[in-house]
């Protein structure tokens, strides 16, 4: 999907708890520091749909497992009309960049704490985002 981003991030493993990586000024999807924070999505629950129209996502599970869904309906996008669909987590460790004006749901599919960090590039502002009822696009 045009503008999407998958990183495969680094996990130092140590017998005392690892290190995760999750995101440097360096890396590809950095566009400047606005806040960070995380969410939490319990197993089975969707949490659909929301735009934003200005910030740009980096989105990293450190614990769980979570199905990102993505709908691209971008009128000027080579991948307009396009659904994506990923998977991260403990065993896919990576992280999803997601530019202004793509649609995003999330899934919790762990079975106890399913943990997402949001390293924005903007402070949260609700007049940038607009939201979907969960039938709004597929989620295949």
């Amino acid at each position: 999907m045009e503008g999407v981003l998958i990183t495969p991030l680094k996990r130092i493993l140590h017998p005392k708890g690892d290190v995760l990586h999750g995101m440097k000024r360096s890396d590809a999807g950095y566009k400047g520091f606005g806040e960070a924070y995380f969410s939490t999505v319990h197993a089975g629950e969707i949490k659909a749909w929301k735009k934003h129209l200005r910030m740009t996502l980096n989105l990293v599970v450190p614990l769980g497992c979570i199905r990102f869904y993505l709908y691209d309906d971008r009128l000027e996008s080579p991948s307009k009309g396009q659904g994506l669909r990923i998977e991260l987590g403990e065993d896919h460790y990576a992280r999803l960049t997601v530019p202004p004006g793509v649609w995003l749901a999330f899934e919790g599919l762990g079975p106890s704490v399913n943990l997402l960090l949001n390293v924005a590039d903007m402070e949260h502002d609700p007049m940038e985002v607009e939201r979907a009822e969960i039938d709004a696009f597929p989620l295949n």
